[in-house]
């Protein structure tokens, strides 16, 4: 199986590789309550980005197979990702869109709409599965509208 992320295309998503810009671009969103709270993330003692917090976050993408860079309007707005287990030919998709300015546009089912046809269409993937806080509204209804069904809830204490 071929785990090098392919550049996938939208209407009005590209899904690609990380390019130098990106820093730029990841570096210029906030780190805002909502945002950290939907990762599942600590919001009590929110810092700004730093030039190296947006410069490793990049290479990690880089450095990972079947992770994307979601561009919008010629901008880098978030992430998904595919981690594969080959033996059992199938995923955990994730995805996040850490620019606030471009939720609820539909673009979450663009880019999971994408993902998922080159899992099952081109990797031929029997499942792909995912997690999310019962909190998150917004990705719930997105995983919906693709197709995915809820399973079960796991218990989430924030301590």
């Amino acid at each position: 199986m071929n785990n090098v992320s392919p550049l996938l295309k939208g209407k009005n998503v590209i899904l690609r590789k990380p390019k130098d810009s990106d820093v730029n671009d990841y570096l210029a969103c906030k780190q805002t309550k909502e945002l950290i709270r939907m990762y599942g993330g600590d919001t009590r003692n929110l810092k700004p980005l730093t030039l190296q917090d947006a410069k490793r976050h990049v290479e990690y993408i880089k450095s990972q197979k079947l992770n994307w860079c979601i561009e919008y309007k010629q901008r880098f707005v978030g992430e998904a990702r595919l981690t594969v287990n080959e033996y059992d030919r199938r995923a955990r998709y994730a995805i996040g869109l850490f620019d606030s300015s471009v939720w609820n546009q539909g673009l979450g089912t663009e880019v999971t709409k994408l993902v998922l046809a080159y899992a099952f269409e081109h990797l031929h993937l029997h499942r792909v599965d995912l997690r999310v806080l019962e909190y998150n509204h917004r990705a719930i209804a997105c995983y919906e509208k693709c197709g995915f069904v809820k399973e079960g809830i796991e218990e989430y204490y924030q301590l």
